[in-house]
């Protein structure tokens, strides 16, 4: 299995950002196989849409957040063999040219270790912020693919769409992956799973410990995916998955290592980016805890 964790980038931790360096290259010596990041550009007061979609209220954990391209470049510099990913950015709210450019930055900083993740997100006050229409954003999240794909195959580089366009133009650099950097989406709903299985090349669920972990609804996710992604004419197993695995305050790193292992038994799920911003609030506490679970999970 391939254990991962998040940089220090939200509630408490993320007043640590200074060290993200030091996380990053104690946690690669413990064993880590990757590094991530969230995106929060902003949380409201008075929000619209709760968390997640749900409710009217959004954790206060998520108040403090740092910058992801900024943390993903930090621990690109630091690392040598980690892979670096987000789970996820919400990337209907980035000019395409400008998130091409971060990505691929980062993706020739780390000799092309870069999992780019992307989901549609569910605050309207963020595409508020952002000057963009909410509602739209599913649409916008496809065209953003469609023109990523461009901007990193092709030199020069347009794409004309209903919701982006971008003019022709110089493109010689691009990431150090090819064709490009794989297209890994974050999806719950039937549609989003669709994307997944029509364009994603990884699939980025999750589940709370204790709280929520629910198998059989990653089963049946998953052989949605399957299903959708043979009619499409693609191979499923081209299609990886990383589990986020958020831990729920005061759990025992005990059990956050017997939850991974019993999912990766009943999934065969075999990546797992774990998330302490609820549970640890230092930068030194979440090595220690990094250290903790490697260990648990490694004694199988």
């Amino acid at each position: 299995m391939k254990i991962g964790f998040t940089l220090p980038q939200f509630h408490r931790q993320a007043f640590g950002v200074a060290r993200t360096a030091e996380f990053a290259t104690a946690v690669e010596e413990a064993g880590a196989a990757s590094l991530w990041v969230g995106d929060r550009n902003l949380a409201a007061v008075n929000p619209v849409v709760g968390y997640g979609g749900q409710g009217t209220t959004i954790p206060e954990e998520l108040n403090p957040a740092a910058d992801p391209f900024v943390l993903l470049g930090v621990a690109a510099a630091a690392t040598q063999r980690v892979l670096l990913g987000s789970h996820v950015l919400i990337a209907p709210l980035y000019p395409p040219v400008q998130l091409a450019r971060s990505l691929t930055t980062i993706d020739l900083m780390s000799g092309g270790r870069l999992l780019p993740g992307f989901g549609i997100g569910w605050s309207p006050e963020e595409y508020q912020a952002a000057g963009l229409d909410f509602s739209r954003r599913g649409a916008r999240m496809d065209e953003l693919l469609d023109a990523l794909e461009v901007l990193w195959t092709r030199d020069p580089a347009q794409y004309e769409g209903n919701h982006l366009s971008v003019p022709s133009h110089h493109s010689p650099l691009k990431p150090a992956r090819r064709p490009r950097p794989p297209f890994y989406l974050g999806a719950l709903s039937e549609r989003a799973l669709g994307r997944v299985a029509r364009r994603g090349d990884g699939w980025l669920p999750l589940c709370v410990v204790p709280s929520y972990v629910d198998v059989e609804s990653l089963l049946a996710q998953r052989s949605l995916i399957d299903r959708l992604a043979r009619e499409a004419g693609r191979d499923p197993e081209a299609i990886d998955t990383v589990l986020r695995v958020n831990i729920d305050a005061g759990t025992a790193t005990t059990q956050v290592a017997d939850t991974i292992k019993r999912v990766h038994e009943r999934t065969g799920i075999d990546h797992f980016m774990v998330d302490s911003m609820y549970d640890v609030e230092t930068v030194d506490g979440s090595i220690a805890h990094a250290r903790n679970v490697l260990g648990l999970v490694a004694k199988g």
